[in-house]
Protein backbone atom coordinates (compact mmCIF):
# COMPACT_ATOMS: atom_id res chain seq x y z
CA UNK A 1 0.00 0.00 0.00
CA UNK A 2 1.16 3.52 -0.81
CA UNK A 3 1.74 5.89 2.07
CA UNK A 4 -0.32 9.08 1.87
CA UNK A 5 1.43 12.39 2.47
CA UNK A 6 -0.50 14.88 4.58
CA UNK A 7 0.19 18.61 4.56
CA UNK A 8 -2.13 20.91 6.51
CA UNK A 9 -4.79 18.20 6.52
CA UNK A 10 -4.59 17.75 2.74
CA UNK A 11 -4.10 14.15 1.59
CA UNK A 12 -1.57 13.99 -1.23
CA UNK A 13 -1.67 10.81 -3.26
CA UNK A 14 -1.24 9.49 -6.76
CA UNK A 15 -4.20 9.52 -9.15
CA UNK A 16 -5.82 12.27 -7.13
CA UNK A 17 -5.90 16.05 -7.41
CA UNK A 18 -2.17 16.94 -7.61
CA UNK A 19 -0.69 19.20 -4.95
CA UNK A 20 0.72 22.13 -6.94
CA UNK A 21 3.79 24.08 -5.81
CA UNK A 22 4.51 27.37 -7.55
CA UNK A 23 8.27 27.81 -7.30
CA UNK A 24 9.14 31.48 -6.79
CA UNK A 25 12.66 30.43 -5.85
CA UNK A 26 15.12 33.28 -6.20
CA UNK A 27 12.98 35.26 -8.66
CA UNK A 28 12.27 37.93 -6.02
CA UNK A 29 15.53 39.70 -6.90
CA UNK A 30 15.82 40.72 -3.21
CA UNK A 31 12.82 43.01 -3.52
CA UNK A 32 9.94 42.65 -1.07
CA UNK A 33 7.41 44.03 -3.56
CA UNK A 34 8.46 41.35 -6.05
CA UNK A 35 8.22 38.63 -3.39
CA UNK A 36 4.70 39.71 -2.43
CA UNK A 37 3.68 39.99 -6.06
CA UNK A 38 4.91 36.43 -6.68
CA UNK A 39 2.67 35.21 -3.85
CA UNK A 40 -0.30 36.99 -5.38
CA UNK A 41 0.44 35.47 -8.79
CA UNK A 42 0.70 31.95 -7.35
CA UNK A 43 -2.53 32.32 -5.41
CA UNK A 44 -4.37 33.78 -8.40
CA UNK A 45 -3.17 30.87 -10.54
CA UNK A 46 -4.71 28.40 -8.10
CA UNK A 47 -1.52 26.81 -6.74
CA UNK A 48 -1.63 25.07 -3.36
CA UNK A 49 1.74 26.41 -2.21
CA UNK A 50 4.31 29.04 -3.12
CA UNK A 51 7.94 28.19 -2.46
CA UNK A 52 11.00 30.32 -1.91
CA UNK A 53 14.60 29.39 -1.00
CA UNK A 54 16.25 30.04 2.36
CA UNK A 55 20.04 30.42 2.43
CA UNK A 56 23.09 32.54 2.94
CA UNK A 57 25.56 32.21 0.08
CA UNK A 58 28.39 31.04 2.32
CA UNK A 59 26.15 28.26 3.67
CA UNK A 60 25.76 26.84 0.17
CA UNK A 61 29.12 27.02 -1.57
CA UNK A 62 32.80 27.69 -0.93
CA UNK A 63 34.76 30.43 -2.64
CA UNK A 64 35.98 28.02 -5.33
CA UNK A 65 32.49 26.99 -6.48
CA UNK A 66 31.68 27.72 -10.13
CA UNK A 67 28.40 28.67 -11.77
CA UNK A 68 26.35 25.97 -13.47
CA UNK A 69 26.35 26.01 -17.27
CA UNK A 70 22.66 26.97 -17.41
CA UNK A 71 23.40 29.89 -15.04
CA UNK A 72 26.22 31.11 -17.29
CA UNK A 73 23.95 30.73 -20.29
CA UNK A 74 20.92 32.42 -18.73
CA UNK A 75 22.86 35.28 -17.13
CA UNK A 76 25.28 35.82 -19.99
CA UNK A 77 28.11 36.45 -17.49
CA UNK A 78 30.60 34.32 -15.60
CA UNK A 79 31.40 34.94 -11.96
CA UNK A 80 31.96 32.90 -8.82
CA UNK A 81 28.90 30.96 -7.68
CA UNK A 82 29.12 32.53 -4.23
CA UNK A 83 29.01 36.02 -5.73
CA UNK A 84 25.96 35.11 -7.79
CA UNK A 85 24.18 33.57 -4.78
CA UNK A 86 24.76 36.61 -2.57
CA UNK A 87 22.54 38.56 -4.95
CA UNK A 88 19.81 35.90 -4.69
CA UNK A 89 19.43 35.61 -0.91
CA UNK A 90 15.96 36.29 0.47
CA UNK A 91 16.48 38.89 3.22
CA UNK A 92 15.47 37.61 6.66
CA UNK A 93 13.42 40.74 7.29
CA UNK A 94 11.08 39.73 4.43
CA UNK A 95 9.86 36.50 6.02
CA UNK A 96 7.18 37.82 8.42
CA UNK A 97 5.59 39.90 5.67
CA UNK A 98 5.83 37.07 3.13
CA UNK A 99 4.23 34.56 5.49
CA UNK A 100 1.51 37.05 6.42
CA UNK A 101 0.73 37.59 2.73
CA UNK A 102 0.52 33.82 2.17
CA UNK A 103 -2.02 33.50 4.98
CA UNK A 104 -4.04 36.38 3.56
CA UNK A 105 -4.08 34.72 0.14
CA UNK A 106 -4.82 31.26 1.58
CA UNK A 107 -1.76 29.69 0.00
CA UNK A 108 0.81 27.56 1.83
CA UNK A 109 4.25 29.07 2.40
CA UNK A 110 7.16 26.75 1.66
CA UNK A 111 10.87 27.33 1.42
CA UNK A 112 13.75 25.05 0.53
CA UNK A 113 16.39 25.10 3.32
CA UNK A 114 19.11 25.59 0.73
CA UNK A 115 21.54 26.80 3.38
CA UNK A 116 21.59 23.53 5.30
CA UNK A 117 21.01 23.05 9.02
CA UNK A 118 20.99 26.79 9.74
CA UNK A 119 18.19 27.29 7.23
CA UNK A 120 16.11 24.55 8.84
CA UNK A 121 16.56 26.11 12.27
CA UNK A 122 15.60 29.50 10.87
CA UNK A 123 12.46 28.20 9.13
CA UNK A 124 11.39 26.30 12.23
CA UNK A 125 10.95 29.66 13.98
CA UNK A 126 8.10 30.39 11.57
CA UNK A 127 6.35 27.07 12.04
CA UNK A 128 6.62 25.92 8.42
CA UNK A 129 4.30 23.01 7.62
CA UNK A 130 6.59 21.02 5.31
CA UNK A 131 10.03 20.99 3.71
CA UNK A 132 11.05 20.76 0.06
CA UNK A 133 14.57 19.49 -0.58
CA UNK A 134 16.29 20.42 -3.83
CA UNK A 135 17.90 17.84 -6.09
CA UNK A 136 21.40 18.93 -5.12
CA UNK A 137 20.75 17.92 -1.52
CA UNK A 138 19.32 14.45 -2.14
CA UNK A 139 22.60 12.97 -0.90
CA UNK A 140 23.11 15.61 1.81
CA UNK A 141 22.27 13.41 4.77
CA UNK A 142 23.44 16.11 7.17
CA UNK A 143 20.52 18.24 5.98
CA UNK A 144 18.12 15.31 5.64
CA UNK A 145 18.81 14.30 9.23
CA UNK A 146 17.96 17.76 10.55
CA UNK A 147 14.78 18.01 8.46
CA UNK A 148 13.66 14.46 9.26
CA UNK A 149 13.91 15.13 12.97
CA UNK A 150 11.39 17.98 12.71
CA UNK A 151 8.81 15.25 12.03
CA UNK A 152 7.33 17.34 9.23
CA UNK A 153 6.50 16.21 5.68
CA UNK A 154 9.43 16.15 3.28
CA UNK A 155 9.28 16.52 -0.50
CA UNK A 156 12.45 15.34 -2.26
CA UNK A 157 13.50 16.36 -5.76
CA UNK A 158 15.49 13.70 -7.58
CA UNK A 159 17.26 15.47 -10.45
CA UNK A 160 20.63 13.89 -11.35
CA UNK A 161 19.84 10.89 -9.14
CA UNK A 162 19.79 7.14 -9.70
CA UNK A 163 17.00 5.00 -8.30
CA UNK A 164 19.51 3.58 -5.84
CA UNK A 165 20.23 7.08 -4.50
CA UNK A 166 16.52 7.91 -4.29
CA UNK A 167 15.76 4.77 -2.31
CA UNK A 168 18.75 5.35 -0.04
CA UNK A 169 17.62 8.90 0.80
CA UNK A 170 14.08 7.69 1.53
CA UNK A 171 15.35 4.88 3.75
CA UNK A 172 17.64 7.29 5.62
CA UNK A 173 14.72 9.61 6.40
CA UNK A 174 12.58 6.67 7.49
CA UNK A 175 15.39 5.53 9.80
CA UNK A 176 14.93 8.85 11.62
CA UNK A 177 11.29 7.92 12.37
CA UNK A 178 9.83 10.15 9.67
CA UNK A 179 7.66 8.45 7.06
CA UNK A 180 5.96 11.57 5.71
CA UNK A 181 7.85 11.64 2.41
CA UNK A 182 7.15 12.31 -1.26
CA UNK A 183 9.57 12.39 -4.18
CA UNK A 184 9.57 14.40 -7.40
CA UNK A 185 11.04 13.19 -10.66
CA UNK A 186 12.86 16.00 -12.45
CA UNK A 187 15.76 16.89 -14.70
CA UNK A 188 18.28 19.44 -13.45
CA UNK A 189 18.43 21.55 -16.58
CA UNK A 190 16.76 24.94 -17.09
CA UNK A 191 14.93 24.84 -19.42
CA UNK A 192 14.73 21.08 -19.85
CA UNK A 193 14.58 19.89 -23.49
CA UNK A 194 11.97 17.23 -24.38
CA UNK A 195 14.57 14.53 -24.91
CA UNK A 196 15.71 14.88 -21.29
CA UNK A 197 12.28 14.82 -19.59
CA UNK A 198 11.99 11.02 -19.37
CA UNK A 199 8.56 10.91 -17.74
CA UNK A 200 8.69 7.13 -17.85
CA UNK A 201 11.14 7.36 -14.95
CA UNK A 202 8.35 8.94 -12.90
CA UNK A 203 6.14 5.98 -13.71
CA UNK A 204 8.96 3.67 -12.72
CA UNK A 205 9.25 5.34 -9.32
CA UNK A 206 5.48 5.20 -8.88
CA UNK A 207 5.65 1.43 -9.27
CA UNK A 208 8.73 0.85 -7.12
CA UNK A 209 8.25 3.28 -4.23
CA UNK A 210 5.72 3.12 -1.39
CA UNK A 211 5.45 6.93 -1.21
CA UNK A 212 3.67 9.48 -3.45
CA UNK A 213 5.59 10.45 -6.59
CA UNK A 214 5.23 13.68 -8.54
CA UNK A 215 7.02 15.84 -11.07
CA UNK A 216 9.11 19.01 -10.89
CA UNK A 217 8.78 20.66 -14.28
CA UNK A 218 11.56 22.66 -15.93
CA UNK A 219 10.22 22.37 -19.48
CA UNK A 220 8.72 24.99 -21.76
CA UNK A 221 5.03 24.78 -22.59
CA UNK A 222 2.15 22.92 -21.00
CA UNK A 223 2.42 19.50 -22.66
CA UNK A 224 4.68 17.85 -20.08
CA UNK A 225 2.48 19.05 -17.22
CA UNK A 226 -0.59 17.51 -18.85
CA UNK A 227 1.20 14.25 -19.56
CA UNK A 228 2.49 13.97 -16.00
CA UNK A 229 -1.00 14.63 -14.67
CA UNK A 230 -2.52 11.93 -16.84
CA UNK A 231 0.12 9.53 -15.55
CA UNK A 232 -1.26 10.11 -12.06
CA UNK A 233 1.38 12.30 -10.44
CA UNK A 234 0.71 13.21 -6.81
CA UNK A 235 2.49 16.58 -6.82
CA UNK A 236 3.51 19.13 -9.41
CA UNK A 237 6.06 21.95 -9.21
CA UNK A 238 7.24 24.58 -11.67
CA UNK A 239 9.20 27.83 -11.56
CA UNK A 240 7.46 31.11 -12.31
CA UNK A 241 8.38 34.77 -12.53
CA UNK A 242 6.85 38.21 -12.80
CA UNK A 243 8.77 38.86 -16.04
CA UNK A 244 11.14 36.59 -17.97
CA UNK A 245 13.27 39.60 -18.85
CA UNK A 246 14.22 40.43 -15.26
CA UNK A 247 17.90 39.92 -14.37
CA UNK A 248 18.72 36.62 -12.67
CA UNK A 249 19.59 33.01 -13.54
CA UNK A 250 16.07 31.53 -13.35
CA UNK A 251 13.71 34.14 -14.84
CA UNK A 252 14.22 33.15 -18.47
CA UNK A 253 13.41 29.50 -17.75
CA UNK A 254 10.36 30.29 -15.60
CA UNK A 255 6.65 30.57 -16.42
CA UNK A 256 5.03 33.95 -16.85
CA UNK A 257 1.95 34.58 -14.68
CA UNK A 258 -0.33 33.59 -17.55
CA UNK A 259 1.71 30.48 -18.29
CA UNK A 260 1.59 29.45 -14.62
CA UNK A 261 -2.18 29.83 -14.57
CA UNK A 262 -2.47 27.82 -17.78
CA UNK A 263 -0.40 25.00 -16.29
CA UNK A 264 -2.34 24.90 -13.04
CA UNK A 265 -5.65 24.82 -14.90
CA UNK A 266 -4.35 22.13 -17.27
CA UNK A 267 -3.15 19.93 -14.41
CA UNK A 268 -6.42 20.36 -12.52
CA UNK A 269 -8.49 19.55 -15.61
CA UNK A 270 -6.30 16.57 -16.53
CA UNK A 271 -6.81 15.04 -13.10
CA UNK A 272 -10.58 15.55 -13.43
CA UNK A 273 -10.53 13.95 -16.87
CA UNK A 274 -8.43 11.07 -15.53
CA UNK A 275 -11.18 10.29 -13.03
CA UNK A 276 -11.39 6.89 -11.33
CA UNK A 277 -9.95 3.51 -12.29
CA UNK A 278 -13.39 1.96 -11.74
CA UNK A 279 -15.35 1.32 -14.94
CA UNK A 280 -18.93 2.21 -14.04
CA UNK A 281 -21.63 4.36 -15.68
CA UNK A 282 -21.36 8.05 -14.89
CA UNK A 283 -24.29 9.90 -13.34
CA UNK A 284 -25.40 11.45 -16.62
CA UNK A 285 -25.31 8.04 -18.30
CA UNK A 286 -27.32 6.36 -15.52
CA UNK A 287 -29.93 9.10 -15.38
CA UNK A 288 -30.75 9.32 -19.07
CA UNK A 289 -28.49 7.70 -21.64
CA UNK A 290 -28.67 4.08 -20.47
CA UNK A 291 -32.38 3.67 -21.16
CA UNK A 292 -32.29 5.93 -24.19
CA UNK A 293 -29.51 4.18 -26.10
CA UNK A 294 -29.47 0.61 -24.80
CA UNK A 295 -31.85 -1.90 -26.42
CA UNK A 296 -34.55 -4.37 -25.38
CA UNK A 297 -35.64 -7.72 -26.88
CA UNK A 298 -38.60 -7.19 -29.25
CA UNK A 299 -40.59 -9.30 -31.69
CA UNK A 300 -39.04 -9.09 -35.17
CA UNK A 301 -42.53 -9.59 -36.68
CA UNK A 302 -46.03 -10.52 -35.58
CA UNK A 303 -46.02 -13.79 -33.62
CA UNK A 304 -49.00 -15.99 -32.74
CA UNK A 305 -49.74 -17.73 -29.45
CA UNK A 306 -48.26 -21.24 -29.36
CA UNK A 307 -45.37 -20.25 -31.61
CA UNK A 308 -41.97 -21.72 -30.69
CA UNK A 309 -39.53 -18.82 -30.61
CA UNK A 310 -36.51 -18.98 -32.95
CA UNK A 311 -33.59 -16.53 -33.25
CA UNK A 312 -35.04 -14.93 -36.39
CA UNK A 313 -38.17 -14.05 -34.39
CA UNK A 314 -36.22 -11.68 -32.17
CA UNK A 315 -34.64 -8.26 -32.63
CA UNK A 316 -33.10 -5.67 -30.30
CA UNK A 317 -34.40 -2.09 -30.40
CA UNK A 318 -34.47 1.03 -28.25
CA UNK A 319 -35.46 2.01 -25.59
CA UNK A 320 -33.60 -0.17 -23.12
CA UNK A 321 -36.32 -0.35 -20.48
CA UNK A 322 -37.17 -3.99 -21.21
CA UNK A 323 -35.29 -7.31 -21.25
CA UNK A 324 -31.68 -6.82 -22.28
CA UNK A 325 -30.67 -8.55 -25.54
CA UNK A 326 -27.73 -9.90 -23.54
CA UNK A 327 -30.33 -12.42 -22.26
CA UNK A 328 -32.10 -13.15 -25.56
CA UNK A 329 -31.16 -16.85 -25.55
CA UNK A 330 -33.61 -17.45 -22.67
CA UNK A 331 -36.46 -17.01 -25.18
CA UNK A 332 -35.12 -19.39 -27.85
CA UNK A 333 -37.08 -22.66 -28.09
CA UNK A 334 -39.81 -21.48 -25.71
CA UNK A 335 -43.54 -21.44 -26.55
CA UNK A 336 -45.43 -18.16 -26.60
CA UNK A 337 -48.41 -17.98 -24.25
CA UNK A 338 -50.10 -15.32 -26.36
CA UNK A 339 -49.65 -13.38 -29.58
CA UNK A 340 -47.17 -10.52 -29.94
CA UNK A 341 -47.11 -7.61 -32.36
CA UNK A 342 -44.03 -6.55 -34.32
CA UNK A 343 -41.68 -4.42 -32.13
CA UNK A 344 -43.49 -5.43 -28.94
CA UNK A 345 -41.06 -5.93 -26.08
CA UNK A 346 -40.89 -9.50 -24.82
CA UNK A 347 -41.32 -10.27 -21.14
CA UNK A 348 -40.41 -13.48 -19.34
CA UNK A 349 -44.14 -13.88 -18.63
CA UNK A 350 -44.76 -14.20 -22.39
CA UNK A 351 -43.17 -17.65 -22.59
CA UNK A 352 -43.87 -21.01 -21.02
CA UNK A 353 -41.31 -22.30 -18.56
Amino acid sequence: MKNVLKIEGRQIKEYGNPFIIAEAGVNHNQRLDYALQLIDIAANAGADAVKFQTFKAEQVVTEIGEMAEYQKRNLGVVEGQIDMLRKLELPESFYPKIIKRCKEKHILFLSTPHGGKSSVDFLEKFGVQAYKIGSGDLTNYILLNRVAKTGKPIILSSGMATMKEVKAAINFIKSKKNKQIAVLHCTTNYPCPPEEVNLSAMQGMMKLLDIPVGYSDHTNGVQTAIMAATMGMALYECHFTIDKNLPGPDHIASCTPDELKERVQAVRLASVILGSSKKVPNKSESESMLELTRRSVVAAHDLKAGHIVAEEDLEAKRPGNGISPARYEIFIGKTLKHSLRRDQQLQFSDISK
